[in-house]
């Protein structure tokens, strides 16, 4: 299905591309434009630029670029079409769409079709929960039970799967869904020994997980039989293409917001704790839905805060969980603190026990961050025994090693000297070992057969490294040049004095009306501009800013970019004008064809001596060679001329 090029270009303009990004990380402004870690990879100074003025972004360490509709495309995994919807459903834009046909769905992209099946489950779910005679007196009772709201049961998406063996697999086919991608969404089980399949989640209770945006990807689900024997108590969906269990935490669509207003996330292990801290107005929280903390996770909250407050059980296991999961946060670079409750009492049985408002009052009188806590802890577990004192000590010591910023890890240092009373050396002599420990493994990594031979060409030569692609012909920094030029300027005068009303796209078209350009990205955009001209539309950058095509849109934001701006300090106070690329087009376009004509005759001239070298025949057609040669000599003797460089014999 297609959405009209208007409502597309409705989309673009409403849907703010700082506004998008900020969704998913915290951006602060920086002059004209905002700045950002990057979402896409690992870093802790923001390299990751965003401009409102073209509504464009690029991160100059990866080099991802775009503009809002890409950015929703590569962070949530969506097909442009599907993007696009997002977007409208986000900022409240109408699309009219014909309803699909089970062609269509079959065609839809894979991930796309999963998206939708299980949109359409969590609508099934709700529905079950709170319009049949089974959700209302077995499932909506255990809820209420809890203590939940209807606005909260609403806003977390809490549903039911009867009882039935395939009720759910019976309706979404029903309605037009393939038993394929219903299957791949996980909605149904394998086939049993009778040859068919059933519901997963058939008579539990649905707590659907949703990604960063707030599409559903994936369900939790409790069984609510107390009698049920062999049955899994809490039941998750399987890994999918829209989900990855170790890269989901349980609430962040809900709580994204709040996190980067507070600046701090509350991490839970359960479902039930993000729930009820959210109705008591702790909004700012998420669960590791009862996995162990991932790497992935930690990076998801970082997107929105540097500080994490993890609130766990008060049981042994609990405590345990919680410092394993502290050094992999102190590794990414955030700064952690730890709660810990009474024993037998959980975040959500504690906020309901005691109220928000002294909840918040225990977490702020309680939390302690990772050495302060471990030092309370250690030293009640070790009493006087000195070895077990030294080994505890080690693994403080092996935590602070973990924390990336140098100024922490020093202070934390001279905090373990005083708790502990130890001199600092004897601490900092311990880190450096960790470090040099660290250093070794990863210099002297294992060497299987491959890595030998990896490791035998760094000390032997070998073949030259070929080329990028993009630059094997001569011609590719000319042609890029040329495209820079036209993406950026087309659509200006190229002399208003000397030849006003004709565009810089119209000079280039003309000029280059036999040219045919050797870079396949190139020559596609030099064609768009050829059909655009002819159609009387002369396109301005936003046209390649916000293309369809990601190959075209992102050489148009790299065109476009640059990472480092002149400083007004040159103008401004030693009054040293310098001329902008828009003041020079003439004399930019003029240069730029001439090096582009040199470049390309120079390609002929060793085409003709190849063709010399090895000829063999007629003696005239060898002098047609031979004139072409001096003819061609000839313009690169004029050209060399023009741009002033060394005439060549």
């Amino acid at each position: 299905m297609r959405i009209d090029p208007e409502t597309v270009e409705r989309i673009k303009q409403t849907a703010a591309v700082a506004d998008v990004i900020g969704d998913y990380v915290t951006v602060k402004k920086k002059g004209a434009n905002y700045w950002a870690c990057c979402p896409f990879h690992g870093e802790k100074t923001p390299s990751f630029s965003i401009s409102p003025s073209k509504g464009i972004y690029k991160c100059f360490g990866c080099g991802k670029a775009g503009d809002s509709v890409r950015f929703i495309m590569d962070i949530e995994g969506l097909g442009y079409g599907e993007a696009l919807r997002h977007l409208a459903k986000k900022y409240g834009i109408d699309i009219q769409e014909e309803e699909m046909t089970d062609d269509q769905l079959l065609r839809q992209n894979e991930r796309e079709s999963l998206l939708i099946i299980l949109e359409y489950a969590k609508e099934f779910f709700k529905k079950q929960l709170t319009d049949s005679d089974e959700g209302k007196s077995i499932a909506l009772p255990y809820f209420k039970e809890r203590g939940f709201s209807d606005a909260t049961i609403q806003a977390f998406d809490l549903g039911y799967s009867p009882e039935g063996w395939d009720v759910f697999l019976k309706t979404a086919l029903k309605h037009g869904f393939s038993q394929d991608i219903i299957e791949k969404a996980g909605l149904v089980t394998n086939k049993n020994d009778e040859g068919k399949v059933y519901d997963r989640f058939r008579n539990r209770v649905i707590f659907p997980i949703h990604s960063v945006a707030g599409k559903v990807i994936a369900f939790g689900a409790r069984i609510l039989k107390s009698d049920a024997k062999n049955q899994a108590k809490y039941l998750n969906s399987p890994e999918t293409v829209v989900y990855h269990k170790s890269a989901t935490l349980y609430g962040i669509a809900q709580a994204k917001n709040e996190i980067r207003q507070k600046d701090v996330c509350y991490l839970v292990e359960g479902y039930t704790d993000v729930i009820s801290l959210h109705q008591a107005g702790i909004k700012n929280v998420v669960a590791s839905s009862g996995t162990s903390l991932t790497i992935e996770q930690i990076k998801l909250i970082g997107r929105f805060t540097n500080h994490v407050t993890v609130l766990y059980d008060g049981d042994s296991a609990g405590i345990k969980a919680a410092l394993r999961g502290m050094d992999l946060i102190l590794e990414e670079g955030l700064q952690v603190n730890l709660v810990v409750f009474p024993e037998g009492q959980d975040p959500d049985s504690f906020v309901r026990s005691i109220g928000s408002e002294a909840f918040i009052e225990y977490i702020q009188k309680e939390a302690r961050d990772v050495i302060s806590f471990q030092a309370n802890l250690f030293m009640k577990e070790a009493g006087d025994d000195p070895f077990k004192k030294s080994e505890l000590i080690k693994e403080m010591v092996q935590s602070i090693s973990k924390i990336p910023d140098a100024i922490q890890r020093s202070l934390f240092i001279q905090k373990t000297s005083q708790l502990m009373r130890l001199e600092e050396d004897v601490l900092l002599a311990e880190m450096n070992k960790l470090h040099l420990k660290k250093v070794q493994q990863k210099s002297m990594p294992t060497l299987s057969p491959q890595n030998e031979a990896e490791l035998q060409a760094l000390f032997e030569p070998g073949p030259e490294v070929d080329a990028p692609v993009e630059v094997q012909n001569l011609a590719y920094y000319q042609e890029l040049e040329c495209m820079r030029l036209l993406v950026n300027y087309g659509h200006l005068e190229i002399s208003p004095e000397k030849a006003p009303g004709v565009s810089l796209l119209q000079y280039l078209i003309h000029e280059l009306e036999e040219v045919h350009f050797q870079t396949p990205l190139f020559k596609g955009i030099m064609d768009t501009c050829r059909s655009e001209f002819a159609r009387g539309v002369i396109p301005e950058p936003s046209f390649y800013l916000h293309h369809p095509e990601e190959e075209v849109q992102r050489f148009a934001i790299d065109a476009s970019s640059d990472k480092h701006v002149l400083s007004t300090v040159w103008r401004d106070r030693h009054e040293i004008k310098v001329k902008k690329d828009e003041e020079l087009l003439e004399d930019f376009a003029y240069k730029n064809i001439l090096r582009l004509r040199k470049v390309y005759n120079d390609q002929h001239i060793k085409d003709v001596m190849e063709r010399m070298d090895q000829y063999v025949g007629d003696p005239n057609e060898m002098n047609d060679l031979l004139l072409e040669f001096i003819h061609l000599k000839e313009i690169q003797k004029n050209i060399s001329q023009e741009l002033g460089t060394v005439i060549e014999k």
